[in-house]
């Protein structure tokens, strides 16, 4: 069966079932990777096994982060871009239902250059001969090599409002609906898989499963929302976890705990609920102060190369607050924040 999944979808999976799939951390660490370029992710916080993440971002000769904040990641660059928002940019964003939308900037952006500028500066310090003028011309250029955009442009899109892709010989204006006398591709193809169960198990040292999710006021690892009014909904990350299993540690409402895994630990309070089941315990991973990735594991499923976020199999104790890893974590972070000062030479 993986070997039919490999040949109809292009794919060459790297590891058997069940195993973990090598990425450029490990080849960081084992010094083949050195550089990286982050442009708008914060992976030391969103990536699971934040260990093993910090440990290829320390391993590499050149880290370099493009944001609009000084992230988690960031503790870790040795080059820092200043990036442009939304209000500062001119070009296209593309949704959930292919729809593509022209955005225009109402002012320039405060650091002196839009992203897409940046990155061509960069490119052109490499040697590199980029020159594009606008978001136009790079518009152009994907429609000249991606066939599904071939006939977007930045004209069309100011004349239309919007186009939903494919836009193409087939479909001059866009594609509203793309099924709508049978499939694009001929009929629906269906392909039996062996369930391939995962090797996260509990057991009498981590006796629970945890799983990860979001929280509506936050957005991913709050990053932009953190640095909002949205904090009064959501201060802190919690461990969800039902009474019987509170009970049975002498936990209640509000106690510090140590949340362990077989990759790592952290601490955080407690909300006894039953909105999870016996067995199971949940938490978000929107604050830095939690880290609460450092538990999870970076084994992936084989199919899709998709953490495994919603399995790590934990053991949860009582704590008298946080760990000395999150103490020395949040004051190296608070030092790898600090903006130096100069004065001008006279």
């Amino acid at each position: 069966m993986r070997a039919s999944f490999e040949a109809d979808w292009g794919v060459t999976l790297d590891a058997e079932p069940g195993l973990r799939i090598p990425n450029m951390l490990d080849a960081a660490l084992d010094g083949s990777f050195r550089a990286l370029y982050v442009q708008g992710e914060d992976i030391l916080q969103s990536d699971p096994n934040t260990h093993h993440v910090a440990a290829g971002l320390k391993a590499m000769e050149l880290v370099i982060v493009h944001d609009l904040f000084l992230n988690e990641t960031a503790n870790y660059a040795h080059v820092f871009l200043p990036g442009s928002t939304f209000l500062e940019k001119t070009g296209t964003f593309t949704n959930a239902e292919r729809r593509i939308q022209m955005v225009r900037k109402v002012m320039e952006p405060a650091n002196g250059f839009a992203d897409w500028e940046v990155t061509q500066e960069l490119a052109k310090a490499m040697g590199l001969g980029w020159n594009y003028t606008d978001t136009g011309e790079i518009m152009d250029e994907i429609a000249r090599l991606t066939p599904s955009f071939a006939g977007v442009s930045h004209a069309r899109l100011e004349a239309e409002g919007s186009l939903q892709w494919p836009v193409n010989a087939a479909n001059p204006d866009g594609s509203p609906i793309m099924h709508v006398d049978g499939f694009v591709r001929g009929k629906g193809k269906f392909m039996v898989t062996d369930y391939v169960p995962t090797d996260e198990k509990t057991g009498p040292r981590y006796p629970l499963l945890l799983t990860t999710g979001r929280v509506l006021s936050q957005y991913n690892v709050g990053a932009q929302t953190r640095r909002t009014g949205n904090n009064v909904w959501h201060q802190e990350d919690v461990l969800e976890m039902h009474p019987l299993d509170a009970e049975n540690r002498g936990l209640k409402d509000g106690d510090w705990t140590r949340l362990a895994s077989r990759t790592g630990e952290t601490t955080l309070r407690v909300t006894v609920t039953d909105r999870v089941a016996p067995g199971v315990v949940y938490t978000t991973f929107h604050h830095p102060a939690t880290q609460a990735n450092v538990v999870t594991t970076e084994y992936s499923d084989w199919a899709t190369n998709c953490p495994e976020y919603k399995v790590t199999a934990v053991q949860v104790t009582p704590s008298n607050g946080p760990t000395d890893w999150q103490e020395s974590y949040a004051s190296w972070s608070e030092k790898s924040r600090r903006i130096a000062t100069l004065e001008a030479a006279e």
